[in-house]
């Protein structure tokens, strides 16, 4: 069951920035990454990993803690900068991102980093692993969650609707899908490419309980996920509305920001816009 730790935006708000503070000075330091999907689901990130799951600091993926899997493989950099804010791992690790040997490479790696659940790349494949690890708890009556985020584009592949319907088939209520549905994919909009959506409709035809949040919404994520299971006997699916790229300007919806090879003109101000947000959120700190 979620942790129930108090909310404190303020806190989170804190932890959210330090991500994408981590997430763009990496792709500076490294040349390029997949900064927009990371800041789309940096928000959702920072609730999960400080205010919800179980997590065992001496061992992260240990038996009887909560289970995070990031189907969307690419937007690793949220997952490092997770980890790295609640301590998991050391925060310069990530100055080797994507490097030869690194720890920390452009997909997770569960054999390279401590506190990957799971390596993950092929979209598709998050939902049912996420789904075997729920069954396992079922099946050794353990009482851990098991959160998979997922991105909208992934859900072309059809392996995504098998799970959904195995997880209702077998009363998973141990499960929450999260669906980053920021509406932009390598190649165009969802939309345009293959319309996956309403995300709400077609999971509750499966039988999921169903909630739909604003994923940049500190208290609504917040809300979501420890109210999770939604309905005895149903896996949980919140559908967070969000931004690709969100934080950085000239990022924010933008497509062409999936990938990001910043030059110097970019990166001189997605750093001075990042040292903005810190002063303003050291203003409302020392105001509290």
């Amino acid at each position: 069951m979620p942790t129930n730790k108090p909310f404190d935006e303020l806190a989170l708000e804190r932890h959210a920035f330090n991500m994408r503070r981590m997430i763009c000075e990496t792709i500076i330091n490294n040349g390029e990454g997949h900064g927009g999907p990371a800041l789309s689901c940096a928000d959702i990130m920072a609730v999960l990993y400080m205010n919800v799951m179980k997590i065992d600091m001496d061992d992260p993926t240990g038996k009887d803690c909560d289970k995070f899997l990031l189907s969307a493989g690419h937007k690793c950099l949220a997952l490092y900068a997770a980890l790295a804010e609640k301590g998991i791992i050391d925060e310069k690790v990530l100055s080797t991102y994507n490097q030869f040997g690194t720890p920390v490479p452009g997909h997770p790696d569960m054999t390279k980093l401590r506190g990957v659940q799971f390596s993950t790349g092929s979209l598709g494949h998050g939902l049912p692993i996420g789904c075997g690890l729920a069954k396992a708890a079922k099946m050794q009556g353990k009482d851990y969650m098991t959160y998979v985020l997922m991105g909208d584009g992934e859900h072309g592949e059809g392996s995504v609707w098998e799970a959904a319907a195995y997880a209702v088939h077998n009363k998973l209520d141990n499960l929450v899908a999260i669906i980053d549905e920021n509406g932009l994919q390598i190649n165009g909009t969802t939309a345009e490419v293959l319309r996956p959506a309403p995300f709400e409709d077609r999971y509750a035809g499966f039988g999921w309980a169903v909630k739909s949040i604003d994923g940049h919404n500190l208290k609504e994520i917040y809300d979501a996920l420890n109210a999770a299971p939604f309905e005895a006997g149903k896996p949980s699916l919140i559908v967070a509305k969000t931004k690709k790229g969100r934080g950085i300007s000239f990022m924010e919806g933008n497509i062409n920001y999936h990938h990001w090879h910043p030059g110097k003109e970019e990166q001189e101000k997605a750093l001075a816009e990042l040292a903005a947000m810190d002063a303003a959120l050291k203003e409302k700190e020392a105001a509290k």
